[in-house]
């Protein structure tokens, strides 16, 4: 193993997962990074069971362990009260009912020095409630692949990159006051990470599967089954990201404007196929938006280059008739 003398600081929000937190934390603990280099902060959000208690004794036993206790913010308060205490020189993010492989921040931060790079990711599988392994949201790379800011904004905008900052290692002084997690929103990795991308050197992308996404109902993106009404706030949340990054791409990057368009596209795809009936009303304002939108773009929905045939296709009937759309796609569904 290569010589380390750079602190990490790694940073675990956590709220009412006493079940879950202790294999976290102890995955992180593990690691085979030297001790004294590795800083964990866990940060107790204003749980109300028994996770703040499993913290503290976590703290007392592991001397690399901090444990910060704060009123109820929300993962993006919680992550970004982490960063005003951390010392690293770079910095990682596990969410708590997540885990990871022993080899995972030496591989990150191995690739880091040697290659000077701001940020390192390493690739990611995802973990049924069961054990079991589900197909990858995101595929890893053949081999070690160094990309552009612009070109992994690109990959994030064709639904082919990972936004997560749970999967990589990031130079600490790229938070700057103006780069935290927006709170009160999910899908809030995204948003810095666009953002982001402006100021980082390049990143690296590993092929080791090392960062474990653990999925269990409930969870603030994933839909319970039993509740047909259920709308998670994280369907407004990518649409409006995705308006944010159009923005971003038009001022900056305007070569990736198509990718861009499309990518808002499929965001309201996604919000208009997940949107429970009973929520497609006049008085919802939101969703009478993202019709409008849709709509009006019709025409250059049909011509983006980007978009499948099947989306352009739902794209175009949802557009005219949302609701009897939506009623047929759920009914196609069982849902």
């Amino acid at each position: 193993m290569p010589e380390f003398d750079h602190k990490i600081s790694v940073i675990i929000p956590a709220y009412n997962v006493e079940g879950l937190l202790e294999k976290c934390v102890i995955s992180v603990v593990s690691q085979d990074y030297p001790k004294d280099l590795l800083e964990i902060i866990v940060v107790d959000d204003g749980s109300t069971d028994g996770t703040a208690g499993i913290l503290d004794d976590l703290a007392g036993k592991y001397d690399n362990i901090k444990a910060v206790h704060k009123a109820n913010g929300g993962s993006s308060s919680a992550r970004n009260a982490g960063l005003s205490i951390a010392n690293g020189d770079y910095v990682g993010f596990v969410d708590s009912d997540d885990f990871i492989s022993p080899q995972m921040y030496s591989t990150l931060m191995e690739a880091a020095v040697r290659l000077g790079s701001d940020m390192v990711q390493i690739s990611r599988d995802e973990i049924a409630e069961d054990g079991s392994k589900l197909p990858d949201v995101v595929i890893p790379p053949a081999k070690e692949t160094v990309i552009t800011p612009t070109e992994h904004l690109e990959t994030l905008l064709l639904h082919k990159g990972d936004a997560s900052f749970c999967t990589k290692l990031t130079r600490r002084s790229l938070f700057t006051d103006d780069m935290r997690f927006p709170e009160g929103e999910l899908n809030e990795d995204f948003y810095l990470m666009i953002h982001m991308l402006e100021k980082v050197n390049n990143l690296v992308i590993l092929p080791q599967q090392y960062y474990h996404v653990f999925y269990r109902s409930g969870s603030n993106s994933r839909k319970k089954k039993e509740d047909r009404d259920y709308f998670p706030s994280v369907f407004t949340d990518i649409v409006r990201n995705a308006d944010v990054a159009l923005k971003l791409v038009r001022d900056n990057h305007p070569q990736l404007t198509s990718v861009a368009e499309r990518f808002g596209y499929v965001q309201r795809l996604d919000y208009l196929l997940h949107i429970p009936v009973s929520k497609m009303a006049p008085d919802n304002s939101f969703y009478v938006q993202v019709v409008k939108s849709v709509r009006k773009d019709l025409f250059k929905i049909m011509q983006n280059s980007y978009l499948t045939g099947r989306q352009k296709t739902y794209l175009v009937l949802l557009g005219i008739a949302p609701k009897a759309v939506r009623k047929t796609h759920a009914r196609i569904r069982g849902l």
